[in-house]
């Protein structure tokens, strides 16, 4: 895993396998954005991280249409971080978590931008290449 940047993927439950999206959750009270990223990390890939930077917020309309839905429009935004990781292995998720993850795994970084199932997953990977342009390894 030397000489270039990984990032920790995850595949949700009930997806296909190579499907890969970012870690991300609700914000509970009393937290901030950033501490639920780290916090959404952990949980979901097992890996405890230190935050370096926020690369940037996605927002997108859905309507909840699916059985038990209420078919209102859910308008939402969803804020990204840069994170090092610390400690943890990826996969070693807390006990309960295979209830949203199937899987989690490292990827390159570079890789990103192409591996990720969602547009704005896809331009948070670019912003993180290029947020670490100049960061030596």
């Amino acid at each position: 895993m030397r000489g270039r940047w990984w990032f920790a993927a995850v595949r949700p439950q009930g997806k296909k396998v190579g499907v890969w999206t970012l870690p991300k959750g609700i914000v509970d009270a009393g937290e901030r954005p950033a501490e639920t990223a780290l916090r959404e990390g952990f949980e979901e890939t097992g890996v405890a991280g230190r935050l370096a930077a926020k690369l940037g917020d996605v927002r997108y309309v859905y309507t909840e249409s699916w059985k038990g839905g209420s078919g209102e429009r859910v308008f939402k935004v969803v804020s990204f971080f840069l994170a090092h990781a610390l400690r943890g292995r990826v996969g070693d998720l807390p006990v309960g978590m295979d209830r949203e993850v199937a899987e989690a795994r490292w990827l390159p970084l570079a890789d990103g931008p192409r591996l990720l199932a969602y547009k704005g997953e896809r331009e948070m990977a670019g912003k993180a290449i290029e947020t670490l342009a100049n960061d030596p390894l």
